[in-house]
């Protein structure tokens, strides 16, 4: 690091459980987000004033009028722009020594393989099911880390999943294809600020687990009830039945 980065993350090097080697951890860290929406935005922007070194962050989709209520990473002048550009001129621009690669396109599985297997960890900010279960897919596959989120109406969830752990589940082992129906914001709603709560929770989990911190949220669920302000912790088994990551 030089004395600019010294500087910069002084506040973080300050702490005896990162110092300067794990601030030099996350420099050298490269993350994938999947989604630059609710969730995407404050993750990623948490993760560059962090100081991670390297964010890929994909999304197929431009800056609409109806997402500047709760994605912060875009501005109204972006308004009709590819959201990963949008998002990679506001991560620049808070942290112009973050290497930021804009991915517009939706992954599907054999683009997420190929991309997991080059980053350290994967943050889920994406806001359908079908994208979750090939996402978490590829991170059994590649045991890779992965910081998955949701929010929706007055809720929101976190949780982590951590392939190469013996009794870590996955994300698969939590949901079945096809046992919730698609529930998108644009049909039920969401208040803002539940997707920057959770968006900045599956940062700090991406953090801690980068650096080997404290206790991961991984085996467990962490609900969030914006509506009484209220947390709860869920305990998540392995599925010793899971076509994904049993056996």
């Amino acid at each position: 690091m030089d004395d600019h980065q010294l500087l910069r993350y002084s506040r973080q090097i300050l702490l005896p459980q990162i110092g300067t080697d794990g601030q030099q951890k996350l420099l050298d860290a490269h993350v994938l987000i999947i989604g630059a929406g609710g969730l995407g935005s404050p993750a990623a922007l948490y993760l560059a004033a962090a100081g991670v070194g390297r964010i890929t962050i994909a999304d197929g989709d431009s800056v609409d009028l109806s997402n500047l209520q709760r994605q912060i990473l875009h501005r109204h002048i972006d308004l009709d722009r590819a959201k990963v550009d949008s998002a990679k001129d506001a991560l620049t621009s808070l942290n112009p020594d973050v290497i930021v690669t804009p991915l517009k396109a939706r992954v599907d599985a054999e683009q997420l393989d190929a991309l997991v297997q080059q980053v350290d960890l994967v943050v889920d900010a994406s806001d359908n099911f079908s994208t979750r279960f090939a996402i978490n897919a590829a991170c059994v596959a590649q045991r890779k880390p992965l910081v998955s989120g949701a929010a929706i109406r007055m809720e929101g969830q976190v949780a982590v999943f951590l392939p190469g752990q013996a009794e870590s589940p996955c994300y698969r082992c939590l949901y079945r294809e096809g046992d919730d129906p698609e529930q998108t914001c644009a049909d039920n709603g969401v208040l803002a600020p539940v997707v920057g709560i959770v968006g900045s929770m599956q940062a700090l989990e991406a953090i801690k687990v980068l650096l080997g911190l404290g206790t991961s949220l991984c085996g467990r669920l962490l609900v969030f009830d914006a509506l009484h302000s209220e947390w709860r912790n869920i305990k998540l088994r392995k599925d010793p039945a899971c076509p994904v990551c049993s056996g």
